[in-house]
Parts: C-alpha cells; structure tokens; sequence
C-alpha cells in the first residue's frame, strides 16, 4: 500500500474514546477523572494495557509521565512523539486531551495493521495534570520535563486536602524511575479538539497550527471615594466603577487594535462597598491580554497602560495595573507546521491556518524539540464542560494527518 492511501480506523478511535470515557463518566455526558485519583489511575492502566497489546514498551518517569514506545528500524534515532494527557477538569468532556493520546494510539495500532515500520521509533505520550484541576502549575508534567520549574516544585504541591503530587502518584502506582526530561524528542506533534469556534465557523475540518498565544494577566485596581448616592452632586463624585468600566471597555477594544488574533478579556470585578445606595470608593478587576507574538503582546500592554494614564489625568483617579502572570508566545516549528500541512492536501481536507488560544503540553515540548498541533472542530466551539462533543468523522480525519504528518517525520523503511 503506498503511504498516500493510509488511513486510521476511526471507528476503532472513537470506540477507545468511549471506553476510556467510561472512567469518571458523569450524568451529564462528560467525564470527572482528576489527575492523580484512582480513577486517573484507573485510565493510565487502561491506556497503557492497550500500549503493551499493541506491542508497545512503557516507561514512566518520576513525575509521572507515561511514554509508549513503538520501535523503529533505527533505534538510535530520537523518536516521534505525539501525545497530550488523559486527565480532566471536574465537568470536563470526552475529547480534551484525551483525544490526543489514543489519536496516537490509533497511528500505532494502524500501522501495525498495515505491517509498515517507520525508521525513527514512534512514540505516544500522555502528560501528568495537564489541567491543573486539582493541583497547581497547570501542564505539571510537560513543565517538570521541560525543566521549567523543578521536580520537587511540583511533588510539593497539595490538593484542598492536603495531598501532595508525590504521594499521589506513589499511591496509584505512577512514579516512575526516569529523570524527566532524560527522554529524547527528535520531533513533537499533538492533535487536539480546538476548543473554539473558528474552524466549524469557517467550515474548515483540519487546523494546521502555528503556534499558542502569548498570555498577560493583570490585577487592576482603580481607587476613587466611596460616598452617598444621594447627596453627593454628579460632578463631585469620585466614581470608581465608572472610571473602571471605561477601562474595561478598552481591554475589548485593545484586541480590536491588534487583529487578527489580539485577545482581551475582563472575567473577574469587585466592587468595594458594594452596597446600592453607595458610591464605589474601589474597583479591582482582571485583564487578560493574549496575542500570536511577544511583541503584539508588548504593544497590547503598553496601549492599556497608556489609556490608564490618560484616564488618571482626566479623572484624578488612582489607577494601578500589576502584571501577575505572563506566558510567552509559542510559535511551532516550520517543518513540523508544513507536514501538518502537507498531509491534509493529501488527503483532501479542507483546511486553514489557526493558532491556539490555551495552552497545550506541546508548549513546553517546542522549547525543546520541533513541535507541530493539528486541531479538530468541537461543536459549538465548547469544551471544557460535560457537553463537549464532537464528530467521528472530524476525529478520525485529524487521526489520519497526524499518521501522515508522522511518517513524513519518522520515515517509512525500505
């Protein structure tokens, strides 16, 4: 069979899914297994169960992180890895993450149906606490691996209970005895649900992606002069919130400034005294700022900053902007965005170019090896809720890019 012709079984991938969905199944459709608890356990035994059926090696390494090992025909090249994690939110659904891991699976499990073997090893990778639900940093593992924050860092972190990362694993049987970050990557790929609108919006089955918005958070604080709402002549008034929601209002506006993929979001205010007949003395709120690339992401700063002092001159209010958290873009490797690429022309998927605006294990993978992700529509552009859902027949397309954008990176042997 020529490689143009390869393709998945879906319904095989989509079946795993429903299996693997059956492991914390929720009421509502969706699926409750946080990393670390039995059932997380529970999933890991089945993922890797079906690992060793498909005649794959299984290594872990201390902070918990599962590798799946399908040999090459030169095993001293560095493997191709696709991967992503099997752990969820609370009410998460059946397609976060774990579509990417068993989308792996199903290129092993295809190609040993087909009998071809790749020069470079394949290997499918699931990540520990990608969610970052129960324990804190979000994308634990990956980080750990990547060596961007330490291995004791992350086995000190504790749940609400008060149950730390380390004993956790040791209880589900998880921790394993490779340093993170020892294992090779010769090149990266993770396929996953968009968790947006803009594919089905665009009708478009494949995303190719190039790369993860770079992320700022702020805390705001506006400072004015709480006072009664009756007495206190409109022109006298020292009002908080409606400075505020001004400002709030240029968040939005800020993004329009900075298209095509400028971001900006108010998802958390306070207002102080909060009471009807008062007016507000205090408004503290969010700003979260996501654009393609560092330097958009510096010129969104700066153009909040800017407004804020205009507004503190106008009004002769206090306003204080803190930058709390910041992610650096992440654009994904050429090569690896061009085999995503190349594969869905082969296989005649309608297409287009998309970034990611959430984070993905693939971050942290970029940093250290070339990196691609391919994304799927879910409907409605939801995730992150029991009502995530999406088609067979988009999951099994993306399953059959992934195939091709692997083999055009690991080789198919003579």
């Amino acid at each position: 069979m020529s490689t143009s012709d390869l393709r998945v079984n879906g319904d095989r991938l989509w079946q795993s899914l429903m299996e693997l969905a059956k492991i914390g199944a929720t009421p509502k459709g969706g699926v409750c297994r946080l990393a670390l608890t039995e059932l997380d356990g529970q999933g890991r035994d089945l993922v890797t169960g079906w690992a060793r059926e498909a005649g794959m090696t299984v290594t872990i390494d201390k902070i918990g992180n599962v590798f799946m090992r399908r040999p090459g025909r030169n095993n001293s090249l560095p493997p191709v890895m696709t991967g992503s994690h099997i752990d969820t939110q609370p009410t998460g659904g059946k397609f976060d993450g774990n579509y990417g891991v068993l989308a792996g699976l199903e290129v092993v499990r295809t190609l040993n149906d087909k009998g071809i073997e790749t020069e470079a090893p394949i290997e499918v990778a699931f990540w520990t606490n990608e969610e970052g639900s129960r324990f804190v940093p979000v994308m634990m593992g990956s980080g750990v691996f990547r060596g961007a924050f330490t291995l004791e860092h992350a086995y000190a972190a504790k749940d609400i209970d008060g149950k730390t990362v380390k004993d956790e694993l040791e209880r589900i049987g998880y921790i394993g005895t490779e340093e993170p970050g020892d294992h090779p990557i010769g090149s990266y790929f993770e396929t996953h649900i968009e968790q947006g609108p803009v594919l089905e919006d665009n009708e478009k089955t494949i995303g190719i992606v190039t790369g993860v918005l770079g992320i700022r958070w702020y805390d705001c604080v506006v400072t004015g002069m709480e006072a009664h709402a009756g007495p206190t002549p409109m022109a006298l008034r020292k009002d908080a919130l409606q400075v505020a929601t001004r400002l709030m209002q240029e968040v939005v506006a800020c993004a329009h400034r900075h298209p095509p993929h400028g971001r900006g979001t108010v998802g958390m205010v306070q207002v102080f005294p909060n009471s009807r007949n008062v007016i507000p003395g205090q408004v503290k709120f969010s700003i979260d700022l996501r654009n393609a690339t560092d330097t958009l992401c510096e010129a969104m700063d700066a153009d909040i900053r800017g407004i804020a002092a205009d507004l503190v001159e106008e009004t002769g209010l206090q306003i204080k902007i803190d930058l709390v958290s910041s992610y650096p873009a992440q654009p994904f490797n050429p090569d690896c965005v061009q085999a995503v690429a190349n594969a869905a022309e082969t296989l005649g998927y309608p297409s287009m170019k998309a970034v990611s605006g959430a984070g993905h294990d693939a971050v942290y993978m970029a940093q250290l090896a070339p990196a691609g992700m391919i994304f799927v529509p879910c409907k409605d552009g939801i995730s992150h809720n029991e009502i995530e859902s999406a088609e067979p027949e988009h999951l099994a397309a993306g399953c059959n890019v992934l195939l091709h954008a692997m083999l055009e990176r690991a080789g198919r042997a003579a």
